[in-house]
């Protein structure tokens, strides 16, 4: 076969806010041997499907800044969760034509090896597509299950307020507290995401682009739990609003993520006046506890249609950026998944 082409997507320069054109660079200078490609006890792998996902914003930041998520590397290929095929195997457990999940090079093609995220190789529920383990039955689905599962602590009954609950997080958190017996108040930024979340069960569902945030919470609360995606005023108003030993599970903060400024906290005293319980967590600190669970219950669920999730779909890695800034602005619609090659 000789040499073919090696496109991969770059992160070319640190953003000051939303992500732009120039931040990343579609390259098309490298070439890889596919049958000769040394392998050095790895794997060489040919990356399908691609994730975008909120906290890539975070990681658009100079590289000796801490952070919980790796930092991009300018001039390097970004890397995110993903579905790739194994074509050439020198590791153990993998063989040629196994279909893997785990954090990938934006890259047509790479060598897996020494890396620090673990791979794994998927065996997809009947009728569920590949793109579903990147979405609610991958990562994200994760967040929500293992968040909920440690942290709500829910009681039929009480109520819960989803922000950011057309997301694939969101929306999986909101199908849990609904078979847990929780009134659900739900918001999204678009009149087709505010019918999803209908669609998916939530008892009340607003637009927060043009409904009160505020008026809505004090009218359909207290709230006994939080799902908190967005962060900035939207978690003021829920802590204004929370009842008493409240839990919230803070999960993401997408309001803020290209913003230097923040937002002026009203309502911080009333985390103790209340005795709100927060908690944030990242999916790794839960895997141990519920990784085996997760797998077993939710594929299945997803696959026969008691749990529902959307998909947005992107195709192109030279799409990714957009991909990515779609994300960041709101403007998908369902879980952004990035199409690389279709097999």
């Amino acid at each position: 076969m000789g040499r073919i082409t090696n496109a991969r997507f770059l992160f070319n320069e640190i953003p000051a806010g939303f992500p732009e054109d120039k931040t990343f660079k579609y390259d098309t200078s490298q070439t890889i041997d596919l049958e000769n490609e040394p392998l050095n006890g790895g794997v060489l792998l040919k990356v399908l499907l691609l994730s975008a996902d909120p906290y890539n914003r975070v990681q658009m930041r100079p590289a000796d800044v801490e952070g919980y998520s790796p930092p991009f590397i300018v001039g390097q290929p970004l890397f995110t969760f993903g579905v790739g095929k194994v074509v050439r195997s020198e590791k153990q457990g993998f063989k040629a034509g196994d279909i893997v999940y785990s954090i990938l090079y934006h890259a047509e093609y790479f060598v897996f090896n020494d890396h620090p995220f673990p791979m794994m190789v998927l065996k997809p529920e009947t009728g569920l597509h590949y793109s579903a383990y990147v979405g609610a039955a991958g990562m994200p689905g994760q967040t929500a299950y293992y968040g909920w599962k440690e942290y709500a602590n829910a009681k039929a009954g009480e109520t819960v307020f989803v922000s950011g609950g057309a997301g694939p997080v969101g929306s999986l958190v909101i199908q849990l507290a609904k078979q847990d017996g929780l009134k659900v108040i739900a918001s999204a930024g678009s009149k087709e995401k505010v019918q999803f979340l209908k669609d998916i069960g939530a008892d009340v569902a607003f637009n927060y682009k043009t409904e009160s945030t505020a008026d809505i919470l004090k009218k359909e609360g207290p709230l006994h739990v939080y799902w908190d995606n967005v962060g900035g005023t939207t978690l003021d108003l829920a802590i204004e609003n929370a009842a008493i030993h409240a839990r919230f599970i803070e999960c993401g903060a997408i309001s803020q993520y290209n913003s230097k400024d923040g937002v002026n906290m009203k309502n911080l005293d009333q985390i103790y006046a209340r005795r709100i319980i927060l908690y944030g967590f990242l999916i790794t600190d839960l895997a141990p506890k519920w990784q085996d669970e997760f797998y077993t219950v939710v594929p299945k669920k997803l696959a026969s249609g008691e749990f529902k999730y959307t998909e947005d779909i992107t195709r192109g890695l030279e799409n990714a950026g957009k991909a990515i800034l779609e994300v960041q602005i709101g403007k998908n619609t369902g879980k952004k998944v990035i199409v690389v090659a279709d097999n």
